[in-house]
């Protein structure tokens, strides 16, 4: 049921910012406390400074970070103003909640930590299959990630203590449950209403824009109608696909993996044979599988009184309807297409041979193995071609690297074409033309891609049309481009958009008489006493409000219903207006008994949410938080400051 007001959550919460995720340790912020800086303090916790070098250090970090976990978020947004203060917030919030763990003396007991610390799952890979955790691994990971064991085991700590002091509070919180029904009756109350709508589209005949009202319009609104910028490119990729095309295999070498992987190119032994099944599903009282066994006894000694009448039992007697008709014949088989207990029943006979009774998930087999297919060594040339394509794939994951470090020097060495790179690599160049600064959404290609829009449309590649760097669009795979022609943005001439500008202004005009006509009828109903014909009424609330925009059910949820009916008018915006009549208040609907206790719970999380947030902010006073880096959008003379 909350999944549907999330929106609405503000109403019984302030919303809690900057929890601490232990799968971020290897690159959270905690790592960043002990740089030292000359530079100016941007923010104070008592007597602690957070310097400049700390939160840049901190937002390179956290943009690294969501580029690994998003590689198609735009750079601009996540190294943004916005971006880099709600860092900077973090970091105040994060050594305000340390302050208040160290005043109240908690600690991460050795067993926690351990816990904590095999449950993050880059940690939790490095176990054996006997499940114990591969020290010298585990070492590895984070020699990889820049640290040592107990360097790690303090970070992790720390953020563990952090987290626990942040949510100490929330989780002591509770509702009674008279203050849960009161806030939970009114967050789900219903309202019926009766709801008239002023589509702007219905308005569209009615308007007939005149060339004078075009002309002015499109001039009071020429930046909205330009050309988009675009650029004709061209483009080289290295991938393994590529550097597969790049080598050349000689028969020395290609022979030499043969004889290395001739066991496994070996054709396997196959084993044909038949059987006689007496079902018994696994799960089958005692009694039953009993029963199935002692029947399946009997067959086993008319079968090995007589063998060649083994194909007649099985047609009689066999439950397997898939081969009893065939008298239990299974065709040739190789390891590892039966259930374990008949494979090596069937592998352990001679030809001939008839199995004892072998119990399996499905019942009781009576196996007779009619003829063995020996393994066969494969000739080199009826594998050469599957070999050749191995040996070519593992050569290029090994060469890669190394190709990449080529490709990378080459494009920005000879920054002025890509031919030298595609020459030297063998790589086809390609062309795009149009390729646009902001492309429509949902756009997956490589060019699409901020990384490489980014990279192109550089000032420095649109002058100089200079290569770009080599940029990583997708796991070994990296790409070069350049600038053949750059199409800047300009404002379009009202003979190329007439038609576009005569559109807007139309639905403009049609929008502006809908809000009219409703506005015109809100004054006349709310006036008269006598009620108008209106549409049928509907029951709406925030967990069911079926064909109704969020800005109907805001509105119609706001209202004041003291005295009802009331009436509100609803500005749709671009799609017109809207009327509410609400009729009467509706109590919560009825819920089972778990669903309450689940709406329960989340109203505790929430209330328990909303203390910890007030709590923290009178820590900010307590311990004198001072921010003195700007706010973007604030005056360059505020000062974020608590206390």
């Amino acid at each position: 049921m909350f999944d549907s007001i999330r929106k609405y959550s503000k109403l019984v919460m302030v919303p809690m910012y900057g929890l601490i995720i232990l799968a971020f340790v290897f690159g959270g912020v905690q790592g960043y406390r002990g740089i030292q800086s000359s530079a100016d303090a941007v923010a104070k916790v008592g007597s602690h400074s957070i310097t400049q070098a700390e939160w840049d250090a901190a937002q390179q970090e956290e943009v690294k970070r969501i580029r690994a976990a998003m590689p198609n978020a735009d750079p601009k947004l996540l190294d943004s103003p916005e971006a880099r203060y709600a860092t900077l917030e973090r970091l105040v919030r994060e050594k305000v909640w340390q302050e208040a763990g160290n005043d109240a003396v908690r600690v991460i007991t050795d067993a926690r930590l351990a816990k904590e610390i095999e449950a993050i799952p880059a940690v939790a890979a490095t176990r054996r299959a006997d499940g114990s955790l591969d020290v010298e691994a585990y070492k590895q990971l984070l020699k990889n990630n820049g640290m040592e064991p107990a360097q790690f085991d303090a970070r992790v700590r720390s953020e563990l203590l952090l987290r626990q002091n942040e949510q100490a509070l929330g989780r002591s919180a509770f509702a009674t449950k008279a203050v849960a029904d009161s806030a939970l009756n009114a967050f789900f109350q219903r309202r019926e209403v009766q709801l008239v709508y002023y589509k702007a589209a219905d308005y569209l005949a009615a308007v007939k824009p005149t060339d004078a009202e075009v002309q002015a319009y499109y001039d009071s609104n020429k930046s909205r109608f330009q050309s988009a910028e675009s650029a004709d490119i061209e483009y080289v990729v290295l991938n393994l696909d590529a550097v597969k095309n790049s080598l050349t295999v000689n028969e020395a070498e290609l022979k030499t993996y043969y004889e290395q992987n001739a066991q496994r190119l070996a054709a396997k032994e196959e084993r044909k044979a038949s059987h006689i099944l007496i079902a018994a599903a696994k799960d089958a009282p005692a009694d039953v599988r009993d029963q199935a066994k002692a029947t399946a006894q009997a067959l086993l000694g008319k079968a090995r009184a007589k063998p060649e009448s083994f194909a007649d039992l099985a047609r009689k007697n066999s439950q397997d309807s898939g081969s009893a008709e065939t008298g239990g014949d299974l065709g040739y088989f190789a390891k590892g297409a039966m259930v374990k207990p008949f494979e090596d029943a069937a592998f352990a006979l001679k030809k001939g041979e008839i199995s004892e009774v072998v119990e399996s998930d499905f019942g009781y087999h009576i196996i007779k193995l009619l003829d063995i297919k020996q393994a066969k060594q494969a000739s080199f040339e009826s594998v050469r071609e599957k070999l050749e394509r191995e040996y070519k794939n593992q050569q290029a994951q090994r060469k890669f690297a190394e190709v990449a470090e080529i490709f990378t020097n080459a494009v920005y060495e000879q920054g002025d074409s890509l031919k030298p790179v595609a020459d030297k690599l063998k790589l086809e160049i390609k062309q795009a033309a149009g390729v646009l600064r902001k492309p429509p959404a949902q756009t997956a290609d490589a060019l699409s891609q901020p990384r490489v829009l980014e990279a192109l449309f550089n000032a420095d590649s649109i002058a100089k049309k200079q290569n770009t760097e080599a940029i990583e669009v997708a796991p070994n795979t990296l790409m070069a481009a350049r600038v053949i022609r750059h199409v800047p943005v300009r404002a379009l001439l009202l003979d190329e958009v007439r038609n576009q500008v005569r559109d807007k202004l139309a639905a403009e005009q049609a929008t502006t008489l809908a809000k009219k006509a409703g506005e015109a009828d809100l004054a006349t109903w709310r006036a008269q006493s006598a009620q108008p014909k209106l549409p049928e009424a509907l029951v709406i609330s925030r967990d069911s409000a079926p064909n109704v925009s969020s800005l109907v059910l805001d509105a119609v949820l706001r209202a004041d219903t003291a005295t009802l009916p009331v009436w509100v008018g609803i500005d749709l915006a671009a799609q017109g207006y809207a009327i509410a009549r609400v009729a009467q208040v509706l109590p919560r609907k009825e819920v089972d008994a778990k669903a309450d206790k689940q709406d329960r719970a989340q109203f505790a999380q929430w209330l328990g949410s909303a203390e910890a947030e007030a709590y923290y902010q009178l820590l900010k006073v307590r311990y004198k938080v001072k921010i003195t880096a700007p706010k973007p959008g604030a005056k360059p003379s505020l000062v974020a400051e608590a206390g």
